[in-house]
């Protein structure tokens, strides 16, 4: 079973100018065969999100005329632009409209939908997309609107503005995306308006910025994140502020969007497995976006000196929004403009620098939580995800059905990379049941194919063994499809074992059901609307992998040793020289070492 959205690396779409050219040009086709004697160029079946769809074909149309020439546009561009005017833009309030702060304003915003007051919940976005395609129209468009059509038209935009940030409550949703989305739309506004107008625009869409989501970020594996639904990060939503951060920085030149940017892209990048496979968010757990992500990911990639566009996407979405049929929806198409009309190249290699909460070396990765506990792990091409026990989610030993992975303490981090391997060391303070203080150390050492994971831990009751994961998904090249099968070896007992129990709280990897929809039949509220990370963590039990310790080990302490994404015997000895815990292997000896001055933990890593 294929993951529904999450396909090939957005950095493989071809985004060469001719590439671009060609998609305008299926647009272009599309459009003029649609356009309706009204003017209308929606999709036959779009129904939601509709408030901004025709305006942002039409955005394309003008930009395809600005770089083609195509006699067949300025006409349709014209009748099209007559439509959204005429026939999209709302001026009374919709009925049921729960966050407006003035009645009856008589200030224009779109609908989400069309009846009145039957799904007013996403007005607020739907009138943010307008504004933003308006705007872009009003850039693109300059020599096919004559001056009253032009000037009605930033009227119309300025009125989206208002009633954004003065009719409503600001960002109702909780979304960071949409938050700054609308001020990308202020700061694009105020380039065209004259005077004081423009500047006040301008001041007011800063203000917003620094006051309403800036000072409202929310701190995750040691950066400040726009919220998003909610939480700190969302896979789809969070690429996509990403991007408007991006044209934030390139219609403004503020630094402070450059900055934020910069911080946001460091921590996709740290998340971000090197198969471009990711998991989690408030809103969407698995679905990403598509060529909504492009732009930011390829601008701050470039920025911070990361290959971002590894980033698998929905490719169903490569170049634009997409009805069932595969017919083009103009739903987000000032995303494809920007990105059409910014030339930054992808940069494709990855950082050198290590990162805290990533280990990557080749085909291997890492990416830890905020607690330093694997969050996901990649190897032989295929993704573990932290498994449930007990309600308890995580990697780390297990004893009397508790698990020791959540630190009570500062938890310490060695990286180092020497004669080929690259290695993390962390250590955490954790607590028990029976309330005693134990350091357990984790060291995961790659040669970029494979991953060695040796964890220690002051010796436990009885039967004590270590959760190793969940396998959940493989790379086929092309998608990620689910499994319940990877290689793995331990260097002691190891078992996959599966929920006894049935039910919503139990998952069995051998299901098809996806991660997403599991945590959505366990989320408060419905599909689209609660939050999947939430209901994941009511998980009661999973498939998990469970390794029993190495036999010959100090008797002080129990030793766990799993190697991921390779088969074959799996040999580890453990041994004390002095204060220093020596693990050896076939492939290297590793020596962690007493703390240094400042209590870090010192590690020594050699080929064997």
């Amino acid at each position: 079973m294929y993951l529904p959205h999450q396909r090939s690396p957005l950095h493989d779409l071809d985004d060469t100018p001719q590439a671009y050219d060609a998609v305008l040009a299926d647009v272009t086709e599309q459009a003029l065969a649609r356009l309706t004697p009204e003017g209308s160029l929606e999709h036959p079946d779009c129904v939601d999100d509709i408030g901004d769809t025709s305006l942002g074909v039409t955005s394309l149309l003008a930009l395809a005329w600005q770089r083609s020439g195509d006699p067949r546009l300025p006409e349709a561009v014209r009748r099209s632009v007559d439509f959204h005017l005429r026939e999209r833009v709302h001026r009374e309030d919709n009925p049921g409209y729960p966050n407006l702060r003035i009645r009856d304003s008589g200030l224009p915003y779109a609908r989400y939908t069309l009846a009145p007051g039957a799904h007013p919940i996403g007005d607020w976005p739907s009138t943010v997309w307008a504004l933003l395609q308006i705007v872009n129209v009003t850039e693109t468009a300059t020599n096919l609107l004559d001056d009253e059509l032009r000037h009605e038209m930033l009227q119309v935009a300025h009125g989206y503005w208002r009633w954004l940030t003065e009719a409503t409550f600001f960002n109702p949703q909780e979304a960071g995306n949409q938050a700054i989305g609308c001020v990308v739309g202020g700061l694009m506004l105020a380039r065209q308006l004259h005077g004081p107008d423009g500047e006040s625009v301008r001041a007011r869409a800063m203000s917003l910025y620094e006051e309403e989501i800036r000072a409202h970020r929310v701190r995750d594996r040691g950066a400040l994140l726009p919220p998003e639904h909610g939480g700190a990060y969302d896979n789809n939503y969070g690429p996509i502020s990403l991007s408007f951060l991006a044209q934030a920085h390139r219609v403004s030149g503020e630094e402070v969007f450059a900055r934020d940017g910069d911080a946001l892209a460091r921590y996709i990048d740290a998340r971000l497995t090197n198969g471009g496979f990711d998991i989690g968010g408030p809103r969407y757990s698995e679905q990403h976006s598509g060529f909504e992500s492009v732009l930011g990911l390829r601008y701050f990639g470039h920025r911070i000196g990361s290959d971002l566009g590894r980033y698998r996407g929905d490719t169903r979405w490569g170049r634009h929004a997409v009805k069932a049929d595969g017919g083009v929806d103009g739903h987000f198409a000032w995303m494809l403009v920007w990105q059409i009309q910014d030339t930054t190249p992808w940069h494709r290699r990855p950082a050198e620098h290590p990162v805290r909460h990533q280990l990557r070396a080749g085909t291997v990765s890492v990416a830890f939580d905020d607690r330093m506990t694997p969050s996901v792990i990649e190897a032989g091409g295929t993704y573990y995800l932290p498994a449930a026990v007990t309600r308890q989610h995580g990697f780390g030993p297990v004893t009397d059905g508790f698990l020791l992975c959540r630190p009570m303490g500062q938890v310490r981090v060695r990286d180092l990379r020497t004669g080929g391997l690259t290695a993390k060391l962390v250590t955490k303070p954790v607590v028990g049941r029976d309330h005693v203080l134990r350091y357990v150390r984790s060291l995961y050492v790659t040669d970029g194919t494979r991953l060695w994971t040796t964890v220690a831990v002051e010796r436990l009751a009885a039967a004590p063994y270590l959760l190793a994961g969940m396998p959940y998904a493989e790379d086929d090249g092309d998608r990620v499809r689910r499994t319940a099968r990877g290689e793995v070896v331990s260097a002691g007992a190891l078992r996959l074992t599966h929920p006894a129990a049935e039910g919503a709280e139990h998952f069995d990897a051998r299901a098809e059901l996806t991660q997403e929809q599991a945590a959505f039949a366990l989320a408060a509220d419905p599909r689209g609307y609660g939050d999947p990370d939430a209901g994941w963590r009511h998980l009661v039990s999973s498939t998990a992998l469970e390794a029993e310790p190495v036999q010959d080990a100090p008797d002080d302490l129990h030793v766990f040793a799993v190697r991921y994404g390779s088969p074959g015997p799996l040999t580890v000895s453990v041994t004390r020289d002095g204060t220093d815990l020596v693990i050896r292997t076939t492939a290297f000896t590793a020596v962690l070492g007493d703390d240094d001055a400042q209590g870090e933990p010192e590690l020594t890593l050699r080929t064997a």
